[in-house]
């Protein structure tokens, strides 16, 4: 065989490797694997699946241990997303657990340092990524690679960070042609969303990160800004504090437990009707400090269960009898409050069951949020408050005598340990 005939067989077989793997994970129709895929699988499976074709990912973005991994199973997932190398035990645990895994492989971010311009730290990521796929291409758990998450955020031209992971994941795909690769990108404008468009030929898959109503509206907007490829919605929650409302000195004000676990209801059995969405992970199964300590994680730092959830494991087809505590309404005598005064607030929430509830009083100090070029939030410091008086539905303290931003967290547990939560920012002048 001639060096050319040769070179096509090659590609013709990658093609066909990568089309049977688009038809396993609900990209392909059975039809379209055949020898006519020569001409491109990746063009074919830009078209929506048939009604034939395996349902969508159902699981969440995944940031946690081992206990939280096997609660997301037993929740009813089936697929898990984690965003880097350093996450590779979820493999071989979420073999054990029956789950699929959207490995991520990091690429770096500009924002944070990262040089695209620099040939050496260039070489030294791809040749990192190309050792990691070599390792865990044959991985019995892998669903897809994503590669990359967010890589062109507050770039003014995010094109040079897209290229980049579409020439990364050109090479996943040369390494490994039996698994789609994905990229994810953040909710952008329309304008960028149409440079999305052309830009990234080695992407089998585009994901989207993307919060609040903007998860009924992503669609649309894709389609009309020309993007054709398949849609995962790669992260997705209720307002993020960046969208929320704010009290006058700027503190956002995060929605209960209770009313997140609504808006992942209606979000999940929206993208749910969707045929063109492949997947959709909640954001984020497990902990996370981001703005406050239960703004983004689906658990507690204990690793408890909440509403959330709940309404998440609902969706998946495993509804639970006896669901986390509901918060009906939260308030505190006044938003301002001078050193030394006496501060007092309440909850209204009630039990599945009506048996009573544990609540947990306490008052952090406000998050200073994270720099442009750094994803480290300190951490925040708890006030050691003088309390006059608590039970389950209300407290009374003294107001802490250094002024500053502050935040009444509130959890509720019922008897079986599930939670609710909420907070009430203040102000002490």
């Amino acid at each position: 065989m001639s060096a050319m005939g040769a070179g096509r067989a090659v590609a013709s077989r990658r093609r066909r490797a990568l089309a049977k793997a688009l038809f396993a994970v609900g990209l392909l129709a059975p039809g379209l694997i055949n020898p006519g895929l020569a001409a491109g699988a990746e063009r074919s499976a830009r078209g929506p699946a048939p009604a034939s074709a395996p349902s969508q990912w159902q699981g969440a973005a995944f940031e946690g241990d081992r206990d939280a991994l096997a609660k997301l199973a037993a929740a009813g997932a089936k697929v898990v997303r984690v965003y880097s190398e350093s996450h590779a035990w979820v493999l071989d645990e979420a073999q054990r657990l029956g789950l699929k895994v959207v490995m991520g492989l990091w690429v770096g971010h500009p924002r944070l340092g990262f040089r695209l311009d620099d040939p050496e730290a260039v070489g030294r990521q791809e040749q990192g990524i190309r050792q990691f796929v070599l390792r865990y291409r044959a991985h019995p758990a892998l669903l897809a690679w994503g590669v990359g998450n967010e890589v062109e955020l507050a770039q003014a031209d995010p094109l040079p960070a897209w290229r980049e992971v579409d020439r990364l994941a050109g090479i996943v795909k040369a390494l490994d042609a039996a698994h789609p690769t994905m990229m994810t990108v953040s909710d952008h404008s329309d304008e960028d969303l149409r440079l999305l468009a052309g830009c990234c030929p080695q992407v089998d898959l585009l994901g989207v990160n993307v919060y609040a109503g903007g998860v009924f509206a992503i669609l649309p907007r894709l389609r009309a800004a020309g993007v054709s490829k398949p849609v995962v919605i790669a992260e997705f929650g209720p307002l993020g504090q960046w969208q929320a409302g704010h009290k006058p000195w700027g503190a956002p004000i995060e929605p209960t437990s209770t009313e997140k676990a609504v808006y992942f209801r209606d979000a999940l059995a929206f993208l749910a009707r969707q045929p063109e969405v492949k997947g959709a992970f909640p954001f984020l199964w497990g902990a996370k400090l981001e703005q406050t300590e239960t703004w983004h994680g689906l658990l507690l730092g204990d690793g408890s269960l909440t509403g959330m959830t709940d309404a998440l494991s609902a969706a998946w087809g495993k509804p639970v009898a006896a669901p986390a505590p509901v918060i009906r309404g939260i308030g505190i005598a006044a938003d301002e409050f001078a050193r030394g005064q006496e501060i007092s607030a309440g909850v209204d929430a009630v039990s599945f069951d009506g048996s009573p509830l544990r609540t947990e009083w306490k008052v952090l100090t406000e998050s200073v949020g994270r720099r442009p070029d750094s994803d480290h939030e300190p951490p925040l410091e708890r006030m050691a408050v003088r309390v006059l008086h608590e039970d389950a539905a209300s407290v009374r303290f003294i107001a802490p005598e250094r002024p500053g931003v502050y935040r009444l967290y509130i959890t509720l547990r019922d008897r079986n340990g599930k939670a609710a939560t909420a907070n009430l920012p203040f102000l002490v002048r």
